[in-house]
């Protein structure tokens, strides 16, 4: 007894193997203009600022103990993770080839970290729910592109998530409005 799913019938291999060949050249037109090895160290730069501006501002919030961890040591180990993998690419980096150019959607990421480094001087102010929930709004809609339901739905659905982890289930400090 032959299992249909796997056998294929005469001629579907050949329809198969059309379909990844279109497929490929498709996803080979819109694959943006490869890049050299400066766009690696350039990256890896920029994340390494990023980090260490990072862990910069989380020693700032002040990081506790492992009993008892204050509102900066997430943000400090998810830093370290960062400056460690940019100094990976940084010594690496240079001799990979599949870095791809600059372009107008390489922005992007920069925002999200611009509008992320927001978030870290809002929150003293305004509280963990007002700017967290901003953030989601900012980065689903307008970088994501997702439609405005769908942007509300799981930016409500974060920030509560967020908020019963960090103050019920961590009893992380944050600063908060309720």
């Amino acid at each position: 007894m032959s299992d249909e799913r796997t056998t294929p019938r005469a001629g579907e291999g050949d329809i198969l193997a059309e379909l990844e060949a279109e497929v490929a050249h498709e996803l080979e037109e819109h694959r943006p203009a490869a890049g050299g090895p400066a766009y690696q160290v350039v990256a890896a730069l920029v994340t390494l600022a990023i980090g260490l501006l990072g862990a910069v501002l989380a020693q700032g919030y002040g990081l506790g103990s492992l009993e008892r961890p204050g509102p900066g040591l997430w943000p400090m180990v998810v830093s370290v993770v960062i400056v460690v993998l940019s100094l990976t690419l940084l010594l690496v980096g240079r001799g990979l080839r599949d870095s791809e150019r600059f372009s107008r959607a390489s922005v992007l990421p920069l925002v999200g970290v611009a509008t992320f480094i927001a978030l870290a001087f809002l929150i003293p102010t305004l509280g963990f729910e007002i700017p967290a929930f901003l953030l989601c709004v900012v980065w689903l809609r307008f970088l994501g592109g997702e439609s405005w339901r769908s942007t509300l739905a799981v930016s409500l659905g974060t920030v509560a998530a967020f908020y019963a982890l960090f103050l019920y289930g961590l009893r992380i400090p944050l600063p908060h409005l309720f």
